[in-house]
């Protein structure tokens, strides 16, 4: 939807651009407010931008720990977890807030479908690109999961069309793609070099043209499996942005804001902490990215992270610029107002502000999206109600923030039960990759299913990637190579412990650096050490047998079988281990002695 407007013109006084830049406070400044005195046309033209990020297909308000926000209590200055997300409750909230704001523009940077929901991702995602298309999305970045079918697949959403395998769900219904644009500027055909999709969209503000550059993270290939990105090259997020940047600029766009699916941590847990000054207040690869960034980008909106933040971090002068996220699953937005030069064409970065928000569930539901919804959870029910097994307590995954997670034992359980069998592989042992794990287990009914019990619509929410299972042989070595690659190498700054069966175990000795912090004398497999010259056949996901984050080691495996998917192994774990009158109660989480203090960043 863009907003319409003259043709904009380029301003010939860079002084006052320039000096503008160089101001840190909100304030418009002296030299630009005296600029133009004197003329009836107003200088400025406003713009408010409303970000998303990671929606991730949650069109049903989120449960558990993923559906919650992190907020401070006024009342009692303690923090509370706050219901939020659902995206009924999202349009509402996006529709509340452009009202009084004739320029709005509604933007994201990626991962707005992948690894969803069931009433989601058993329609291939098409559910969420129509329901971004009624919220009013403009534009987004294309993220890491956006590539989870596939560069065919990511096409499709975009252009529209039927499913090449499943076809068309509704009868007169035919998918129509998304009313907005992917961005992809740093993801190009390895043959070609072209970009699989557009780099930059710009858009015209009454006379002032708005460009939008998104990219996603580069190590893409790292987190994705093998044949999402077959064929593709990702390119480095700083170089690829300052390109289209002065791109933009050569065609007199000057006014550029950054879609980045890549993130930071953020030093407090409250969605709406203070950030302190120059960005202080988070860390993680976008820091250096903004550090990095041509000036001329006048906000960076990000993600991937899932986290939520609203900070100052400097440019490449060392003038502050606005660095935002919005969290995760459609439970908060970010608003940005910005003010733009009508004679220089530019963002005044001064009087940028940004603030999060929660999307409450204390409003009404949009109706459009209540009766989108309802047309597919219709669609879905037969598969999505059924009940699949009984727990006794929420069993947290992606709520977790231990290195071990009770979900991850139970998952990796499951694969070591389904794939044991000789005829099924005869796995001895089995690794699961903890941001596999998208959702918890939770106890207390979301339908009219009971508390308790599990659906296999709610399984699909812990397990949505439906990945192959593999059964490989790796001698002892390479085992501990796996082991050690979790805290060295590219997961050396950000520790990726996987979530192992419960017949492993070893201590993790966080004092110490690199591989060191994997006790080699303290693995116990099956009660005894490993055997550095022995095979052993090991289960994993085809996305971690594939080397996925980071594991090589896995690759060198030999004699590999493919199994089941991870989802099937862990609903026939469940039905099989648990009924009404034995559910399964939460792991202990004590396979793994952690000595020290880590990040969980799973």
């Amino acid at each position: 939807m863009p907003i319409s407007g003259s043709t904009g013109r380029r301003s010939t006084a860079l002084a006052v651009a320039a000096a503008a830049a160089l101001f840190g406070t909100m304030a418009l400044p002296a030299a630009a407010e005296a600029h133009g005195r004197g003329h009836d046309k107003p200088k400025y033209e406003d713009l408010q931008l409303l970000a998303i990020n990671d929606f991730h297909g949650n069109l049903e308000p989120p449960a558990g720990s993923s559906g919650t926000i992190n907020e401070i209590d006024p009342a009692t200055g303690k923090t509370v977890a706050t219901p939020a997300g659902g995206v009924e409750y999202l349009a509402t909230a996006l529709r509340d807030a452009r009202k009084g704001h004739p320029n709005s523009l509604t933007v994201a940077a990626g991962d707005i479908i992948g690894a969803s929901p069931l009433v989601s991702g058993l329609f291939h995602d098409e559910p969420t690109i129509e329901a971004m298309n009624k919220i009013g999305l403009d534009v987004t970045s294309v993220g890491n999961h956006e590539f989870d079918e596939g560069s065919a697949e990511l096409l499709r959403m975009q252009n529209g069309g039927c499913h090449p395998t499943d076809g068309c769900y509704e009868k007169g219904r035919k998918f129509k793609g998304a009313d907005f644009p992917y961005l992809a500027a740093n993801v190009t055909n390895e043959k070609t070099g072209r970009t699989l999709l557009k780099p930059y969209w710009v858009t015209n503000v009454h006379g002032v043209k708005v460009g939008f550059i998104g990219v996603t993270l580069e190590g893409t290939p790292n987190i994705v499996t093998a044949a999402g990105v077959q064929g593709l090259t990702f390119g480095n997020e700083v170089t690829t942005i300052n390109k289209y940047a002065a791109e933009l600029k050569r065609q007199g766009v000057n006014s550029i804001v950054a879609l980045i699916h890549e993130g930071g941590l953020p030093a407090s847990n409250v969605y709406n902490y203070d950030c302190g000054p120059a960005g202080a207040g988070v860390s993680g690869p976008i820091v250096d990215i903004a550090r990095n960034i041509d000036p001329a980008v006048g906000a960076i909106v990000t993600g991937h992270t899932h986290n939520s933040y609203a900070c100052m971090v400097p440019d490449p002068k060392g003038v502050p610029r606005s660095v935002t996220s919005a969290a995760s699953f459609g439970r908060l937005y970010t608003e940005i107002d910005l003010k733009l030069d009508k004679r220089s064409g530019s963002i005044v970065r001064p009087t940028v502000t940004a603030a999060n928000h929660v999307v409450r569930r204390d409003v009404p539901k949009a109706p459009d999206l209540t009766a989108l919804l309802d047309r597919y959870t219709k669609l879905a029910a037969p598969i999505a109600n059924r009940a699949t097994g009984y727990i006794t307590a929420d069993i947290n995954g992606r709520g977790s923030t231990a290195l071990e997670k009770p979900l991850g034992d139970l998952i990796a359980d499951a694969q070591l039960a389904g794939l044991s069998p000789a005829d099924k592989g005869g796995a001895q042992v089995a690794f699961m990759n903890p941001g596999g794990i998208r959702a918890d287990l939770v106890y207390r009914a979301t339908g009219s299913e009971g508390d308790g019990v599990v659906t296999y619509g709610e399984a699909f929410a812990v397990q949505p990637f439906t990945n192959m299972m593999q059964v490989k042989t790796l001698t002892g070595t390479q085992l501990v190579q796996v082991l050690q690659q979790q805290v060295s190498g590219v997961n050396e700054a950000a520790p990726k412990v996987l979530q192992i069966s419960s017949n492993l175990h070893y201590t993790l000795d966080l004092n110490q650096a690199g591989a060191a912090r994997v006790v080699v004398d303290s693995i116990r497999l099956n009660g005894a050490p490993l055997d550095p010259n022995a095979s052993y056949r090991v289960a994993a996901n085809e996305f971690l047998a594939g080397g996925g984050d980071g594991f090589p080691a896995f690759t060198a495996g030999t004699d590999k079988l493919v199994g089941a998917s991870d989802l099937d192994l862990f609903n026939a774990y469940l039905t099989g281990h648990s009924s009404a009158s034995a559910p399964i109660a939460p792991p202990a989480a004590d396979r793994i002695k952690v000595i020290g203090v880590g990040e969980d960043n799973g």
